[in-house]
């Protein structure tokens, strides 16, 4: 009889049977806030609770985040604590931004992310994913250890820059993944202060501690902009066709502001790398700890790479690959929880005689952390099984039960982008290079920004 191997069951936090005290839950907010969930939130379809005086309801059922985050999208805005933690960074970048200052953003740059504009990118893509293995060949010849963590950012990073800024990214150094964790760990994180909902003006003592690295971030976006400014002044055929030319061209009455443009810029090159590098990194640590998923895959990049050229036709070419992916992303999604407020009073029927009344002001929760963990939409949701999202048992997971990427008006604008990095640099790294976990390594997942290895990703890399 052959051996049945159990999936791999990757480090979480084991969801609390009893309710947190007010000191509890401020302690567990500012230390993890994935360490807060209780039981009910990965087996209820929805819940209400209070905290203080703020009345919040957690979204778990699909039709009950369709209607809050589609259906009627419009009487649902941004989450206050949500904003007193992003904006301060991103101020009116596309995540953050709300209203007509959001409609005229999304518009603008919505025909740089169309699958087909995307797909344009896959060339220079693949280049960057073979420079960076470069940096790997004497690390897998002597089995060094390198901290995965670290070196997705890195490589996202280099992608990003060639794609979008056409490697014309001013004063980056190599400490750039360093700068973005410390970005993270102080100004990405919530402060007792944003959940009392203290005014933005009352200090918070993370953001003072993050204030030189955000500082150093503005001063690379301004200056990125204003020399690509006087290269289009100066000679304006050779300015690149990228993202950058595209907005700083947007700029007018009928536009977009500069301060708008430098908003734009530091939320790609401060967040819209860094979903994707949590994701690859999670991805490695995972086909690493469970060596059939890593060998179906492996042999499907070996193949594919041995027949196809073209990196755009790789998404579609390689499912474990792409599969792999999508499964670290339900265990470990880069954006763990999406907030908003109701506006007006509302309700939603579940088509079985139970109604949710949301008053106005509710807080509401869909949090892809317990979405994607859910007992009753999961089979064996803990565990790592990537066979769960290949082509034919796709069907069987609901469109709002899985929101790698958000969904409705403000899904990511980026996803078919990630999704195409994503297959392209995991393609090239595991065709050439091996990742094995060094013993006694158990990353825990902590929520900042995003999903987040507390303590990195030590991997030995290895020649295949």
């Amino acid at each position: 009889m052959p051996l049945v191997t159990q999936p791999f069951v990757p480090p979480a936090p084991v969801p609390r049977t009893r309710p947190p005290s007010r000191l509890e839950i401020i302690r567990t907010v500012m230390r993890n806030p994935l360490e807060l969930w209780g039981e009910p939130s990965f087996r209820l379809e929805w819940m209400k609770t209070k905290f203080f005086t703020e009345r919040t309801l957690i979204a778990n059922h699909p039709g009950l985040v369709r209607h809050v985050l589609v259906d009627n999208a419009r009487n649902y805005r941004m989450a206050t604590i949500r904003q007193l933690i992003l904006r301060p960074i991103l101020r009116d970048g596309l995540l953050t931004a709300e209203g007509e200052t959001w409609k005229r953003s999304r518009k603008a740059m919505a025909p740089v992310f169309t699958p087909r504009h995307a797909q344009g990118f896959a060339v220079q893509m693949l280049e960057q994913s073979r420079a960076f293995t470069a940096r790997y060949d004497a690390a897998a010849q002597s089995g060094r250890i390198r901290d995965i963590a670290v070196d997705m950012t890195e490589l996202t990073f280099d992608i990003l820059s060639a794609t979008l800024f056409s490697g014309q990214v001013a004063g980056t150094e190599e400490d750039f993944a360093g700068d973005i964790e410390r970005l993270l760990s102080t100004m990405g994180r919530v402060d007792p202060m944003d959940l009392l909902k203290a005014p933005a003006w009352v200090p918070r003592f993370r953001r003072i501690l993050g204030q030189n690295v955000l500082e150093k971030f503005r001063g690379i976006v301004k200056q990125t902009m204003e020399d690509r400014q006087r290269l289009m002044a100066r000679d304006p055929e050779a300015a690149p066709e990228d993202f950058l030319t595209l907005l700083i061209r947007l700029h007018g009455p009928d536009g977009l502001t500069i301060d708008e443009i430098e908003d734009n810029i530091i939320t790609f090159i401060g967040a819209g790398h860094e979903t994707t590098a949590r994701a690859l990194g999670w991805t490695l640590y995972c086909l690493a700890n469970s060596p059939s998923d890593r060998d179906r895959v492996e042999a499907e990049i070996d193949e594919v790479l041995a027949s196809e050229p073209d990196p755009v036709k790789w998404l579609d070419k390689m499912p474990w690959t792409r599969a792999a992916f999508e499964e670290a992303m339900r265990l470990y999604p880069p954006a763990p929880s999406i907030n908003r407020a109701a506006i007006e009073d509302d309700r939603w029927d579940n088509g079985k005689g139970e109604t949710v009344v949301i008053e106005a002001g509710t807080t509401v929760l869909v949090m892809p952390w317990t979405l994607h963990r859910h007992t009753k939409f999961w089979d064996r949701p803990e565990a790592f099984m990537p066979q769960r999202f290949l082509p034919e048992n796709r069907g069987s997971i609901d469109r709002f039960q899985y929101l790698p990427f958000g969904v409705g008006p403000r899904i990511c604008i980026g996803a078919t982008f990630a999704l195409q990095e994503a297959v392209i640099a995991l393609g090239v790294l595991l065709s050439r290079f091996r990742f094995d976990c060094v013993p006694g390594t158990r990353p825990w997942p902590v929520q900042k920004l995003t999903t987040q290895p507390e303590g990195g990703l030590p991997m030995r890399v290895t020649l295949r």
